[in-house]
């Protein structure tokens, strides 16, 4: 989603030429207005209601009802429309082929990111399937572009490509990015702001002025330092208690996540050890005034997915990455421990309960590659970051990973966020 933030930089930069742009994105984490964006802000709670129920009440009584992603593209289009947007940008939800955004008959461009085996009980079996099916936001004469694929997928999208006649360009890591930039210090936000920026720059040859029509450095640099997608790669620091939340919930993201966490608290273990040192007279001295800092991993998953693989794939990214793991909190995707559910929970009943088979599983997968850790079972979500604060009270803090699924983090941040 840099890409949003990489436009309105180049078409403000004269002062000029202005623009409003609009995302619909997939899924919310915390509240369901959050899938209709206004200039990188959530809509309002009254507003979001309004256009969903003008758009419902206008569908006439012969008309079948949409399903619940169809009505939020309606009511996205909607807003689209009444809001006067310059720019829309659109997420499909899983697919491609068969999703509700492709009614957008004539984009200006599209985008993919890297495919993985995901969503393979609607889109697979196979990897060639799934990519057919992401292919499916081609549209006949606009170009695309994609990042680099494994030449399987690779393969299946330049074959969709020429059927449609679309122009499709593979992207590789931009030169120009400041990559030492804390939002692209994971690999794959390297990777993705690379595919924004060949996706604005088109946007901005086909659509703005002769003079604003290409971006700059300084429209990259400004776009990347104001990126802030809640839910990735996402930091949060209340005392004691530091809190690491990825929604990775596939085997190839989620061990990009693990990396992200050993990588950052490697960093600041070796910064705080620095400012100490400049601050005693020995490495002695030092060593002894720094504590070891007590890692917990808060994982749940419970979907048609391996959650026990998907498990083993943080073990196995931790240990690869010299991360020692010390608790890990298997959990659900129930939020709250007095069993109240908000109206803005969008998980629905998992087909695969938590059972104590499920949870033998993953005790099972995670003690494979980590036999020495501890593990318990916390039933909802609010039990588990209770647990992980319990912890960092008897060891004078913690660093938390919350990983697994979109619904997960989603819970956690807004009971950390009420908790504030």
């Amino acid at each position: 989603m840099c890409f949003r933030q990489l436009v309105p930089e180049s078409a403000w930069r004269k002062d000029r030429v202005s623009t409003k742009n609009r995302t619909l994105h997939f899924p919310h984490l915390k509240h369901v207005q959050e899938r209709i964006q206004i200039d990188s802000k959530t809509i309002s709670e009254d507003l979001f209601a309004k256009y969903v129920f003008e758009v419902w009440d206008g569908l006439s009584h012969n008309t079948p009802k949409p399903r619940y992603l169809q009505l939020l593209m309606l009511a996205s289009v909607h807003a689209f429309i009444r809001e006067g947007i310059d720019v829309a940008i659109y997420e499909t939800h899983n697919g491609g082929e068969y999703d509700a955004t492709n009614v957008i008959q004539k984009p200006i461009v599209t985008g993919i990111t890297t495919i993985g085996m995901d969503h393979i009980e609607q889109l697979g079996p196979s990897i060639e399937n799934i990519a057919w099916h992401k292919a499916g936001i081609f549209k006949y004469g606009s170009p695309a572009f994609s990042t680099l694929q494994e030449p399987a997928v690779a393969t299946v999208l330049q074959a969709r490509a020429s059927e449609k006649n679309v122009a499709l360009g593979f992207v590789d890591v931009d030169p120009t990015l400041p990559c030492k930039a804390d939002a692209l210090k994971p690999e794959v936000q390297q990777k993705n702001s690379s595919l924004a920026i060949a996706l604005a720059d088109t946007f901005l040859k086909a659509k703005a002025p002769k003079e604003y029509c290409s971006l700059m450095s300084q429209d990259v640099i400004r776009g990347v330092d104001r990126f802030f997608w809640p839910g990735r790669y996402q930091r949060i620091i209340d005392g004691d208690y530091q809190w690491f939340l990825d929604g990775a919930h596939n085997e190839l993201s989620i061990q990009k996540a693990a990396q992200w966490f050993a990588e950052t608290v490697s960093e600041s273990q070796r910064y705080l050890e620095m400012s100490n040192l400049r601050n005693t007279e020995s490495k002695a001295e030092n060593s002894s005034k720094i504590l070891p800092v007590t890692r917990i991993l808060i994982f749940s998953h419970v979907s048609e997915r391996d959650g026990a693989a998907i498990l083993k794939g943080v073990a196995r990214g931790l240990q690869e990455s010299g991360m020692q793991i010390q608790h890990v909190i298997l959990s659900t995707y129930e939020e709250r421990q007095d069993g109240t559910v908000g109206i803005n929970q969008c998980s629905n009943p998992p087909k695969k309960p938590f059972s104590l088979d499920v949870q033998r599983d993953y005790v099972d997968a995670y003690k494979s590659i980590n036999p020495n850790v501890d593990i318990a079972i916390e039933p909802t979500i609010e039990g588990a970051l209770n647990l992980a604060k319990d912890i960092g009270d008897r060891d004078n803090g913690m660093q938390t990973l919350v990983t697994g699924s979109l619904y997960l983090v989603g819970g956690a941040l807004r009971l950390l966020e009420t908790n504030a």
